[in-house]
C-alpha cells in the first residue's frame, strides 16, 4: 500500500512534469545563447552614440569653464 503512494506521484513527475521541465530548460538556453536581437542591436549602438555625443558636449562645456572660470573645479570637488 505504501508502496503505491510513492510510485503514483513518481509516474505522473516522470512522465508529464519532468519532459516539461526538461524542455522548458533546454528552451530558455537556447533563446539566451543566441545574443542580443537586432532591434537589441540597433538599440544599444543608438545609446552608444548618445552617450557620445553627451560626452562631446559635457568636454566642451568643461573647457569653456575652464577659460571663463579657472576655479570651478575647486567649488564642486
Amino acid at each position: 500500500m505504501s508502496s503505491f503512494l510513492i510510485a503514483g506521484p513518481l509516474i505522473v513527475f516522470l512522465i508529464f512534469v519532468a519532459p516539461l521541465w526538461l524542455f522548458l530548460h533546454y528552451r530558455s538556453k537556447k533563446n539566451a545563447s543566441t545574443g542580443l536581437s537586432q532591434e537589441d542591436l540597433q538599440r544599444l549602438e543608438s545609446l552608444s552614440e548618445k552617450a557620445e555625443n553627451m560626452q562631446k558636449r559635457v568636454d566642451t562645456l568643461e573647457r569653456i569653464l575652464d577659460a571663463e572660470s579657472p576655479s570651478w573645479r575647486r567649488r564642486y570637488d
